[in-house]
């Protein structure tokens, strides 16, 4: 099972689609909060090579980037490949 690691704010539309396709795909996640700064923000950019953006995403530790990242690997057929690793 992949570990999935995901950085969102409550009223982020993009956190909320990257969550919808990893739930469609039944993929259980970490999320992680940063709507309030703090540690977690903080911890977020310095994983994400200074990206100050949410979603913020890591698979097995691996930085795959934002929700548009994470779409054109689903559409490009490579999610499946990543998760099953």
């Amino acid at each position: 099972m992949p570990k999935v690691e995901i950085y969102t704010k409550l009223t982020c539309g993009f956190c909320y689609r990257a969550k919808k396709l990893l739930d469609m795909k039944k993929v259980p996640y970490e999320e992680y909060s940063v709507d309030f700064g703090g540690a977690k923000k903080t911890e977020m950019i310095q994983r994400a090579g200074g990206r100050l953006t949410v979603p913020q995403l890591f698979i097995n530790g691996r930085h795959v980037g934002g929700c548009d990242e994470l779409m054109e690997l689903e559409y490009q057929g490579k999610l499946d490949e990543l998760l099953a690793t």
